[in-house]
Order: structure tokens, then sequence, then C-alpha cells
């Protein structure tokens, strides 16, 4: 279904951001979205506050494990941040404009920058289980977006460009601040599909053949919808296993996933703290 009333759904926008401004101190400039198992990888932050989101008013809730669905406000690198600790995906029966609910808040909110990570398989065989990956560009599979409908447009333009989707600018700086940590950071090419269903080999093989280098379920309908407020966006995909047909003894399922996550915390941490650092 697409968006039929863009003013009854920038009402629940504004008062969702609304609901959320009244708790904060002053006003984040950046948000970070975590993906599968990413959950608790940064720990506390300084004057932390966590609002779930089942309190924040027309907020979609995950049902996925791995996602907390929670809001986490403080301080990173001396840095005012807005957490979003999970996601909704397009398969557990959410339309696009509600998967991207959280983005169109943090727009509203004020946040300007906006750091989205997912877990990823690798398609390209150059990548190995657990490197850190920026999405440079993507190809995009699933079957809507959360600009079909009537535009709103107090968020942004009709006709979005997403040129340069994936801030360059960004992606140059993270570089260097993973050079710095002495954290090594990969560069591809992220394919979404609607999910919740594995790739076949030979889907894989086709995704290949397009370009691409990762492959999620995921992180463009976020993209799409920040782009389309003039937010600037990074994205850092986690692999966590290889594709389909990739590395054939794989066995895939959500608990690797999960382990892989877990196993990748800390570094992540690092990466993420070094990159704020810098900003």
């Amino acid at each position: 279904m697409s968006l039929t009333n863009p003013k009854e759904e920038f009402e629940r926008l504004q008062e969702a951001a609304n609901f959320l401004k009244k708790k904060f101190k002053e006003a984040p400039r950046l948000g970070l979205v975590l993906g599968s198992g990413l959950s608790d990888a940064l720990g506390k932050l300084i004057s932390e506050k966590r609002i779930t989101f089942e309190d924040v008013p027309h907020s979609p809730k995950p049902t996925v494990q791995g996602h907390a669905g929670e809001y986490v406000y403080g301080q990173l690198e001396d840095k005012w941040v807005l957490i979003q600790r999970g996601r909704v995906h397009y398969y557990e029966g959410y339309e696009m404009h509600e998967v991207a609910f959280p983005i169109r808040v943090m727009q509203l909110i004020g946040v300007e920058t906006v750091i989205i990570t997912n877990a990823a398989g690798g398609i390209n065989e150059n990548f190995s289980v657990g490197a850190f990956v920026l999405i440079r560009d993507h190809i995009n599979f699933i079957p809507s977006n959360p600009l079909r409908g009537k535009n709103i447009d107090q968020l942004g333009p009709r006709f979005p460009n997403l040129l340069d989707a994936y801030s360059s600018k960004l992606r140059t700086l993270a570089k260097k601040s993973a050079k710095r940590a002495e954290i090594e950071l990969k560069e591809g090419v992220y394919v979404a599909l609607p999910g919740p269903m594995y790739e076949t080999p030979a889907e894989i093989q086709a995704y290949k053949r397009l370009g691409a280098d990762l492959v999620g379920m995921s992180t463009v309908p976020e993209v799409i919808a920040a782009r389309h407020g003039g937010l600037n966006v990074l994205g850092i995909s986690v692999v966590t296993n290889m594709a389909a047909g990739i590395d054939p003894g794989t066995q895939l399922t959500h608990e690797e996933v999960l382990e892989t996550m877990k196993r990748r915390e800390k570094e992540f941490a690092r990466l993420i703290h070094a990159i704020l650092h810098d900003l």
C-alpha cells in the first residue's frame, strides 16, 4: 500500500518527533542506525536516555531477534547522538513509509547526518566473514519504496537525486578514520532484496554480474528516505556470512548472523568511535 494521506502521516511524524524532543537536553545532529545483532555494540552513552519504540507515538515495532526496538540518546565522542537500536523490515509486513518512519523522525528532530549499518552477505570473494564494508552505492530489488504515493512536501522533493546517496565526503572521512584506528575497511555495492528467505546460488551469481558485492534485506528504504529529506548518509555493512553458493560449505542461518556480529562487536565499536571522533 502506498501513502495516500501525506498530511496525516506528517502529523504522526511530528507527534513522534515532538515526543522525543522533550526528552533531549540538546538536539542531536547525528543519527545512527544499528542493524542485526549490533544493538548492544556501543555500550552506554554519556548522559544516556533510552526510549522504547513502543513508547513513541505511531512508531513501528521490530519483530526480529537481534533488533531491540529502542532509541538511545546521549553523547559519543563529545557529540549528541540519537541511536536507533534495531529496525523494522519490509518482510515483517510493514509498509515502506513505516520502515522509513524512524529516519523521518530523526529528520524532524534535526539530525543532519546518519550512519546506517547492517548485517550483509558477502558476494565479493575478496571479502571475508567479519569484514567491515563501506557502502559505495546500491542496487534496489525491494518492490516498493518509501516515496511511493503522494509526496510529503514538508520532508523533501517529489523527485530526489540519488547520485551521491552514500556521501563520498563521508566515505573519504571514514576511510581515514579507519586507517588511523588500524581497522581494515573495504568498499562495495549493496543489493537490497525483500526477504525474508535467503537467496539461491543462481540469484547470487546474477547479482554478482550486476556489480553487487553485498546482499541484504534492509538499509536502502532508509537511505532513500534520508536522502529525500536532505540528510547526509554513511552506510556500513558487516559481512556476517558469505552469500549462497560463494562458499559451498556454508549453511545460512540468522543465528550465524548474530554470532558473527557478537564476535565483531568490539571492533565495530572502535570503528564507529573513530569515525565520530573525526566528524
